[in-house]
């Protein structure tokens, strides 16, 4: 299907979509992957989908301006390329401008393996989009972490909510593309009404059946004089939070006692936030996870668009709901004491060290940081997002 700039209509790339043999009761993409799924092998057809999409954009002389974006279920990048599609992968990474699209749904169910994939995605060149943003908006606040190039928005979707949940959406969606600079694009415009919506909310590229169906490519033409714009890929996060933030941000010493209470003013802000939070709290030790925070964080999980839990001995599911990671003997991470808060339009941290005292608990002396500084916060929270999402053994192999 084409899309378009919608200030010109001007043709920009293309999404390839899937489809099971013609006539055959798998040929929706629906009946297709779920026939995959009861044979435990929709990560193979996953690769396949991708492949042959990768083979008609090469075989069809798409000029390499032309933007080819590709459905991918991230949960299947774990899974090994089979052996007979390497040659066309590799080819598609050198010579075609792909744009990895993955669903909203599926960052709602499985936040860590998108943002993992997303990352992957950009180590090769290529681009992410984020679709059908405005199905789950629990999910609006991960958008800073995935950082998608290109915002899509249903149109058809948002014309079944509410007022409030329609402004929602797209205030969230502006502030993303404003901060960042991704491309806004509307799909499913189907008049002339649909395309003044899309315009009207921001969008600069657009897909429907006003300007064209799904079917074969056609013959090769013009290169486009604009093209969809990929964002300069973020450097790796090496640092720690409070690495990060205590070199721009001046430091403060204080008791664990007040420092709890701090902490848990930026959790309840997350609690009482009327959009779904992103909360990562990073502890010196799994047993400071005592029965009260669990219940505060599972809480928060119930909650939140995603929740992250790290620190030497935290298990893989904390509590209900909450990724668990315990860092590397080495990283220095396991020396602090984080509590990052992020919702679309509301980010805190706190980042600290233990002075490493013989002192009471309570009166445990810690250096440490809070900032409201949005950019500052969210590159904290990509450093341990950036813990929680890397690839299992398995993955790397």
């Amino acid at each position: 299907m084409p899309l378009v700039q919608l200030e010109t209509l001007e043709v920009t790339g293309y999404e390839a979509f899937a489809r099971g043999p013609s006539g055959s009761p798998l040929e929706s993409p629906g009946a297709l992957f779920e026939a995959a799924e009861q044979a435990g092998r929709v990560a193979e057809l996953d690769w396949i989908c991708r492949a042959a999409a990768y083979r008609a954009a090469l075989a069809g002389g798409l000029h390499p301006s032309l933007s080819v974006f590709v459905n991918t279920d991230p949960r299947a990048l774990g899974g090994e390329c089979p052996r007979d599609l390497l040659s066309t992968i590799w080819r598609a990474e050198a010579k075609l401008r792909v744009v990895m699209e993955v669903s909203e749904r599926t960052l709602a169910t499985a936040p860590a393996e998108v943002l993992g994939a997303a990352a992957r995605a950009r180590r090769v060149g290529w681009g992410v989009a984020l679709d059908n943003v405005g199905a789950e908006p629990r999910t609006l606040a991960l958008m800073p972490f995935v950082a998608p190039d290109v915002i899509k928005v249903d149109l058809p979707l948002l014309h079944d909510r509410s007022d409030q949940q329609v402004a929602l959406v797209v205030n969230a969606v502006l502030a993303q593309a404003e901060r960042s600079g991704a491309t806004v694009l509307a799909e499913g415009i189907e008049t002339q009404r649909h395309l003044a919506l899309a315009r009207a909310i921001g969008a600069k590229v657009g897909q429907g059946f006003l300007f064209g169906q799904p079917g074969p490519l056609p013959p090769p033409g013009q290169r486009p004089h604009r093209t969809v714009r990929l964002l300069p890929e973020s450097p790796a996060v090496e640092l720690t939070p409070f690495e990060l933030v205590s070199q721009i941000r001046p430091v403060r010493t204080a008791p664990k006692s007040l420092l709890i209470s701090m902490s848990q003013h930026l959790e309840n802000q997350g609690l009482g936030s009327p959009e779904p939070p992103v909360v990562l709290a990073n502890f010196r030790r799994a047993s400071y996870l005592t029965a009260r925070t669990r219940a505060r964080y599972a809480a928060l999980a119930e909650r939140a668009a995603f929740t992250g839990l790290l620190g030497p001995g935290m298990a893989a599911e904390p509590v209900p709901g909450a990724y668990g990671v315990a860092p590397p003997l080495g990283d220095l991470i396991r020396k602090e004491w984080d509590v990052i808060v992020v919702t679309p339009h509301f980010t805190g941290a706190l980042v600290a060290t233990d002075h490493f005292t013989t002192m009471p608990e309570p009166d445990r002396r810690f250096t440490f940081v809070v900032t409201y500084d949005r950019d500052l916060v969210l590159e904290s929270a990509r450093s341990l997002l950036a813990r929680i999402c890397q690839p299992r053994a398995s993955e790397r192999e």
